[in-house]
């Protein structure tokens, strides 16, 4: 096994010479401490099974969900026939062009997720790959008086919020979807749990920073995203090949999806590995949950009121809700 760092990028290896199936508990560990170290790790043209995506996802922990195509713009049935192109108004071609946005995986869930993996089947010939961005780094290059105002601040996460903002989305409220009413509170400086390092744990699903007025809130998030990505050194796009795994660690790097032709296949499996203890903010049921929701009920009543020259333009209530 070979793992070679990214050139001129602060994070980022590619792995060659491996096999996920049949990983030696040897190699794995030093997988493990390289993951832990540059952040993502590419792995070209592997040509994964998705047993291998499953059984190498179970090595970091609990699966959120497993070698599924709910990321791409056609279904993939277990016997390996397609479904029809998906239709860019359905519900789900609204989430995947919201995932554009830099983001985090799984915010607006009371456990953030670990890592997760794509593998790429069929991409595009121009675009559909995904962008990478090291927050430990953008961190890391604040100034102190920066470091010194946000050290103690928090944000609302939720992908209603962020559809809504992003693409001016308002899927019908359902609790048993990622459409759910909740909004979960989460720190805007993260200490990795393995690793100590800081880094900005920010992107399109936070918003409503308490303490802060809305203008004050959506000016801090917005800058602090855009410091992250103004040195290319911190952003990392890959363009897939047939074959090709990324893997990634949620706790130390934001990512986005790269626009393509939206009729022309994207086929990538997705495999998530749900957040351990350490990524908990809290459940439905508990006190500090009532404050999300209203912070959440407010914003969106706002949203609807600006959102006119969004993508959409309207809302979704007749459409089904990704259930993931």
């Amino acid at each position: 096994m070979k793992i070679t760092p990214v050139k001129n990028k602060t994070f980022g290896a590619v792995v060659t010479d491996v096999k996920l199936g049949g990983l030696s508990d040897n190699e794995f560990v030093a997988m493990e401490a390289a993951f832990l170290e540059y952040g993502f790790l590419v792995f070209p043209e592997l040509f994964p099974s998705n047993e291998d995506c499953i059984a190498f996802g179970k090595r970091f922990g609990e699966l959120e969900f497993a070698a599924t195509s709910v990321l791409s713009n056609q279904d993939v049935n277990d016997d390996g026939s397609r479904g029809e192109i998906l239709d860019i108004d359905s519900q789900r071609m609204r989430m995947i062009i919201g995932n554009e946005a830099w983001h985090t995986d799984s915010t607006y869930k009371p456990h953030s997720s670990k890592c997760a993996m794509l593998a790429a089947v069929e991409i595009p010939e121009h675009g559909g790959g995904t962008a990478l961005a090291d927050t430990r780094s953008g961190y890391a290059a604040l100034d102190q008086a920066t470091k010194k105002r946000i050290a103690d601040l928090s944000a609302y996460h939720s992908n209603r919020y962020s559809q809504a903002n992003d693409v001016g989305d308002f899927p019908v409220e359902q609790a048993d979807t990622i459409y759910h009413g909740e909004a979960y509170l989460r720190p805007l400086v993260k200490v990795h749990p393995q690793t100590g390092i800081k880094n900005l744990f920010i992107g399109r699903h936070a918003f409503a920073i308490p303490g802060l007025t809305r203008d004050e809130s959506g000016a801090l998030l917005r800058s602090l995203l855009d410091f992250v990505v103004s040195d290319e050194a911190r952003v990392y796009e890959h363009s897939y090949r047939p074959g090709d795994l990324l893997f990634w660690d949620n706790r130390s790097l934001l990512h986005c999806a790269l626009p393509y032709d939206y009729s022309k296949s994207r086929i990538v499996i997705g495999t998530r590995v749900a957040g351990d203890e350490t990524e908990f903010a809290y459940n439905p049921s508990d006190p500090e949950a009532e404050a999300g929701r209203q912070a959440l009920a407010d914003e969106l009543v706002l949203l609807h009121q600006e959102t006119t020259d969004r993508r959409y333009k309207a809302t979704t209530a007749s459409s089904g809700a990704a259930a993931f």
